[in-house]
């Protein structure tokens, strides 16, 4: 049966245990209910954190069998009569509007908040009822450019390293070190860089390394057979190249594991800034008192706020950002390939799930 003819049924992956192959379900299609909408799914991304729930054994807030995935793009069909026939974007973050956090800027670490594939079924699937109050709609201008399947990426591969990079204070001039520039790593390099930043690349995948020189970073380091000073001394030696200043930098962890993270630690210097985007289930080993020495400052992000969706979009509308060389979309019926492949790094490019449910 073809999902997008069909006004009562979809279709989901579910996730049954960690580990296994996803199931194909066919279930009733609920109402929307006040203040929601139905978005009929045009592409999910796979992002790091589904590979977290369904094999390093991150534990979901709803019980399995569930759906993942949380970067999604679809349109209206039903719900929300606002909202109907609009092309939007779903946030990954989906927040009350109504805590003190919401009224004071962190509406993204709402503490009501609910996360698609994770509190409830998410993007792997034919539709999603989400609430329509923070969806993002998508002009017909960026849709000139880029099909609404490829605009998944902006619910997180590229709306939380923008969320951070405004997080860190980066101002033009400065140098921003990006370790790990696969996923959201190469957002955060051209993020930064669009901001005025010189950008160091760090990455242990010459490939990797080579996507972000081609698209116009300005340094790149393979640091795979480097230890901590080896790396040093090159970032010292690149920032003096790049005419930037051996203090200030602004560091950004996206390769989500330990030795990253440590790497990380390791390259602060006075007045620097490290962000933590990247996650892993592994504890780092570093020395606290160097933010005191350093009067450096080491802070997280979750997300990103939905208020700032508009400003993402406002990147790739004006052409600043171009998302064409970094998203690959296969169908979903791949998923189990698809997943099985991310976990050996087989992927260079983000790889969206288009639905095709009218084809098993």
């Amino acid at each position: 049966m073809n999902a997008s003819s069909s006004e009562n049924v979809m279709f989901q992956w579910q996730m049954t245990e960690t580990d296994k192959e996803f199931s194909l379900v066919q279930v009733q299609l609920p109402q929307a209910a006040p203040g929601q909408a139905v978005v009929q799914i045009s592409g999910c991304g796979v992002c790091h954190t589904d590979l977290s729930f369904w094999h390093y054994g991150v534990q979901t807030k709803h019980t399995l069998p569930l759906t993942l995935g949380h970067e999604i793009s679809g349109v209206v069909v039903a719900g929300d009569p606002e909202w109907i026939g609009k092309n939007v974007i779903v946030p990954a973050v989906l927040p009350c509007g109504e805590c003190d956090l919401c009224e004071n800027g962190r509406s993204n670490i709402c503490r009501n908040q609910t996360m698609p594939g994770n509190d409830f079924h998410g993007g792997f699937a034919s539709h999603i009822i989400v609430p329509s109050r923070f969806l993002c709609a998508v002009p017909d201008s960026v849709l000139a450019r880029f099909p609404l399947s490829h605009l998944a990426v902006i619910a997180d591969a590229i709306s939380t390293p923008y969320q951070v990079v405004a997080k860190s204070e980066l101002r033009a001039g400065d140098l921003a070190i990006v370790i790990g520039v696969g996923g959201v790593g190469i957002y955060a390099a051209l993020i930064a860089r669009i901001l005025g930043a010189k950008v160091l690349a760090l990455d242990i995948s010459d490939a990797k390394l080579q996507i972000a020189k081609d698209n116009g970073i300005e340094a790149t380091l393979n640091t795979a057979d480097m230890d901590i000073k080896a790396v040093k001394d090159n970032v010292k030696t690149i920032a003096r190249g790049l005419g930037v200043p051996q203090t200030g930098w602004k560091i950004f962890e996206m390769s989500g594991t330990k030795a990253g993270q440590e790497l990380g630690f390791n390259l602060l210097t006075f007045a620097s800034t490290m962000s933590v985007v990247g996650f892993t289930m592994d504890k780092a080993d570093v020395r606290l008192s160097n933010l005191m020495a350093f009067d450096a400052k080491l802070i997280g992000t979750w997300g990103c706020r939905a208020e700032l969706y508009p400003e993402v979009l406002n990147l790739i509308e004006t052409g600043k950002l171009n998302i064409a060389p970094f998203v690959e979309t296969k169908p979903m019926s791949e998923i189990n390939d698809v997943f099985r492949n991310s976990l050996q790094h087989l992927y260079t490019k983000r790889i969206v799930l288009v639905p095709d449910f009218n084809n098993n």
